[in-house]
């Protein structure tokens, strides 16, 4: 049985918590029950949002009362299944160079590492999709590797550009516009992360690998995303069991 609580958000919406912590399971708890809900498209229902541990729940109160909202949602928490649940890889490029990174060199000695290493440890892994927020296509990708986990800083920059590649605590993220940030940039992507026509590039559940490029690959997609010759397409399906 899967332990959850409902909070009420005003009179239009609810929340559906699962647990207290940011875990991959827990996720995926939030992530199936938001596709059930949103495959049915049940009456009364008008989005859902889904993040770390919770999905918030929209609904018209003229269509369906928030009891009755609420008792559905247990009926589908009762019969969830999370197993085999596709997702997509993307590929993303990234430019560590110095250039684009000017938070790497003191991560490094955070770390107690070289720059290399750092590069080496944090592209070396596959990342999953927590959520969407904050900005239109930022994706909160986890986990970090224990060493690299470090705070925001103490003064957040006025502005960083978009594109560039962040991590604090036990996140790394892109950030798909220009924007006021306290998190630590250690590079910089060309992949438009937000599309106006398209939305976002990315979604919860989907996988993240980086792969470093220089200085002048970073600059060439660049001019091709410019020109709108650059396309980034997910490399594999793949599925995920989580339960």
């Amino acid at each position: 049985m899967v332990d959850y609580r409902v909070l009420p958000a005003g009179d239009t919406a609810i929340v559906v918590e699962f647990g207290e912590s940011i875990d991959r399971q827990v996720n995926a708890i939030v992530l199936a029950l938001d596709e059930c809900l949103g495959s049915e498209r049940h009456e009364g229902i008008l989005e859902t949002v889904p993040t770390f541990r919770s999905l918030m729940v929209y609904y018209d109160p003229a269509a369906i009362s928030q009891a009755a909202l609420a008792d559905h949602i247990a009926g589908h928490i009762r019969q969830i299944q999370v197993s085999d649940r596709p997702s997509r890889t993307w590929r993303l490029p990234v430019c560590y160079d110095t250039e684009m990174a000017p938070d790497l060199s003191d991560v490094a000695a955070r770390a107690g590492l070289t720059t290399r290493q750092v590069i080496e440890r944090h592209s070396g892994l596959v990342y999953h999709i927590y959520m969407l927020g904050f900005l239109p296509g930022l994706a909160y990708m986890g986990d970090v590797p224990e060493e690299l986990v470090v705070p925001r800083l103490r003064t957040p920059r006025l502005k960083i550009p978009a594109g560039s590649l962040c991590i604090a605590m036990a996140m790394s993220l892109i950030v798909p516009r220009e924007t006021t940030s306290g998190l630590n940039v250690i590079g910089r992507s060309p992949v438009a992360m937000w599309q106006p026509d398209d939305g976002a590039l990315l979604k919860p559940g989907d996988k993240v690998i980086y792969q470093p490029i220089s200085l002048r690959e970073y600059h060439d997609m660049a001019v091709r995303l410019e020109a709108g010759n650059l396309k980034i397409e997910p490399v594999t399906e793949q599925s995920e069991i989580a339960a």
